[in-house]
């Protein structure tokens, strides 16, 4: 038997990791569009400036969510399962659309859909290396200690980087779209708010709560 809670899903530092990495991420997103001269909002010694700054401020911040995904075992949340694959996979070609009901509820193993596991473990582990490891190249190169990379060449540095940063901005897009569809916007953002979400508990996992982590349930 199974009990629809609230459940703190989205711990203290998981939130505080996630709105860090949005408000940097946006701000790459508007330095590096004036780096490459698409805006004249700010000038390109600033762009420059912004850019790296924040780049390096993420990657510190990425490289502790890191650790914290590992040494917590959350990093079990991002692994894709075949359960559940294809209704949700359905549901978002289809059925978002038809106003159906989203055919996956938050597990206390499981708060990712398959769909959203698959998503972010491509971002974390090859989006996110590409535009990094670009990253760093590039800035390398600009400090002169870039030697090591001229069997590369720039060019093709410059269009790794520029990719991957067109594939995060697809990722933001589509991200941002979907907290528009099924319940309110609100609803969407709420538990990376609060941390709480309606989670599916057995009857097992929810007496294991009760007696060893009372303060994870909202009742």
């Amino acid at each position: 038997m199974s009990h629809t809670v609230k459940l703190r899903v989205f711990k203290r530092f998981e939130r505080l990791w996630h709105w860090s990495q949005m408000a940097l991420i946006f701000t790459l997103i508007f330095t590096g569009f004036g780096v490459y001269g698409v805006h004249d909002l700010i000038s390109f010694s600033d762009a420059v400036t912004i850019h790296t700054g924040s780049a390096l401020i993420l990657l510190v911040i990425w490289a502790f969510a890191t650790f914290w995904l590992f040494t917590t075992g959350e990093w079990r949340h991002y692994i894709p399962t075949r359960k559940h694959f294809i209704k949700v996979a359905r549901y978002y070609a289809f059925g978002i659309f038809k106003g159906e009901h989203h055919p996956y509820i938050k597990t206390y193993r499981r708060k990712h859909n398959p769909l959203q596991a698959l998503t972010y473990l491509m971002v974390k582990t090859v989006i996110f290396p590409a535009i990094w490891i670009s990253g760093i190249a590039y800035l390398l190169i600009s400090f002169g200690l870039g030697d090591f990379l001229s069997g590369i060449g720039i060019g093709w540095i410059a269009l790794i980087h520029t990719l991957s940063a067109i594939a995060i901005v697809m990722f933001v897009i589509a991200h941002v779209y979907l907290l528009t569809t099924g319940h309110s916007f609100v609803e969407h953002v709420k538990p990376m708010i609060t941390g709480y979400d309606d989670v599916d508990l057995t009857d097992e996992e929810l007496a294991y709560l009760r007696a060893n982590e009372p303060n994870t349930i909202k009742e």
